[in-house]
Order: C-alpha cells, then sequence, then structure tokens
C-alpha cells in the first residue's frame, strides 16, 4: 500500500471514478444478456440480485451477487493501495452512491446491500464476514431478504467498532441510514406482514 496524504483533487478523482464504477447496473445487464426481461417490470422493480432471483434463473441471480459486491469491494481496495483509508473510505462511500443513484438510470438504483457488503469486506475483512453471517442466520430465520439486510446493516457498524476499534465506523453508519431509507417501503411491508419471502417469483 501506498502511504500517500490524499489530496483534494486525489480524492475527488477517486470520488468520481467510484460513483462511476459503483454505478454500473450489473443485475440489468446480466438479466439482458440471459434473456430474463427487464428487471423494471419484474417483481420489485429493484436492479439487484433478490429481484434477479424473482426471475427464477438463480446463476444470474449469483452472478448479480457477485459484480455487484466486486464493484464495492474493487473501489475500496484500488482507493486504498493507491491513497490509503481516507481514500478507501471515500470510495466506498461513493461507490455505494452510485448504485443507489446511477447517473445511468435517471438516479433510481438498487438498495445497495451487496455493494455494501463488497465494501465492507474490502475495508475490514472480518467486519465483512460478520456482517455477510448476520444476513445469513437472518435470512435463514425470516426467510425475507430485506430484514436480513436491515438487521445486518444495522450490526455492521457495531461489528466494525468491535474488531477494528473505531476506524471507519463513521462512513459505515452513513450507509447504513441510506440503506434503511432506502428500504423504507420494505419496512412498511415487513410491518404489514406483506413482503416477499425470499425466492418468491415476480
Amino acid at each position: 500500500m501506498l502511504n500517500l496524504d490524499i489530496t483534494m483533487t486525489a480524492a475527488i478523482a477517486v470520488a468520481s471514478c467510484a460513483y462511476i464504477l459503483g454505478s454500473i447496473p450489473f443485475g440489468m445487464i446480466i438479466a439482458k444478456i440471459m434473456g430474463l426481461g427487464n428487471l423494471r417490470e419484474i417483481g420489485s422493480g429493484n436492479i439487484g440480485a433478490t429481484n434477479v432471483l424473482r426471475t427464477g434463473n438463480k446463476f444470474a441471480a449469483f452472478l448479480t451477487l457477485v459484480f455487484d459486491m466486486g464493484k464495492g469491494a474493487a473501489a475500496v481496495l484500488l482507493a486504498c493501495y493507491f491513497f490509503g483509508q481516507t481514500a478507501a473510505q471515500i470510495a466506498g462511500v461513493f461507490a455505494f452512491l452510485g448504485h443507489l443513484y446511477p447517473v445511468w438510470l435517471k438516479f433510481k438504483g438498487g438498495k445497495g446491500v451487496a455493494v455494501f457488503l463488497g465494501i465492507l469486506l474490502a475495508f475490514n475483512f472480518w467486519a465483512g464476514l460478520a456482517t455477510c453471517l448476520t444476513w445469513l442466520v437472518t435470512a435463514l430465520v425470516v426467510r425475507i431478504s430485506s430484514a436480513s439486510a436491515l438487521v445486518a446493516s444495522l450490526l455492521a457498524p457495531v461489528w466494525l467498532y468491535l474488531i477494528d476499534t473505531k476506524s471507519g465506523v463513521l462512513f459505515v453508519i452513513i450507509m447504513t441510514l441510506l440503506i434503511w431509507i432506502k428500504h423504507r417501503d420494505n419496512i412498511k411491508r415487513i410491518l404489514q406482514g406483506t413482503e416477499p419471502k425470499i425466492g418468491k417469483r415476480g
């Protein structure tokens, strides 16, 4: 890792590149290549792996998950390698924003869970792993993807704090708040008991 103090110019460049990388809608691209239709007209209309799974194609959903996690991780790792931890946090937030609000889709993107997990795994592997396991355990219990995402994101700053003291907690909290905001409709449906189960086709 190159230990360089990040300048304002470098910070802007990192943020811009991370946003562009994060804004690539892999779910829509994979669905189109594999002939699964327009994700905007399927299930929740979301561009993420959970909605791709509603097409019935598990492999396409897996690829979407991998690529969405990968773009978040790549943004953090590249920024960290060239400019250090501060740049990694900037890259993580802007890659996340790129996925949530991509300019190519009129700023109507995904809900960011897979990207969030990729970012966290790259920033601190053990905190990221603990968050992934939180999602998995919750999913196995309640069988609702959005509920799993909400619980996992809420505990992510806690895991990072316990494993890595205070490093990066604030930027993870920012992403957690955005995840909850993007899931506001899901929260309403969870409370009403109408939120669909994992794997239900749209």
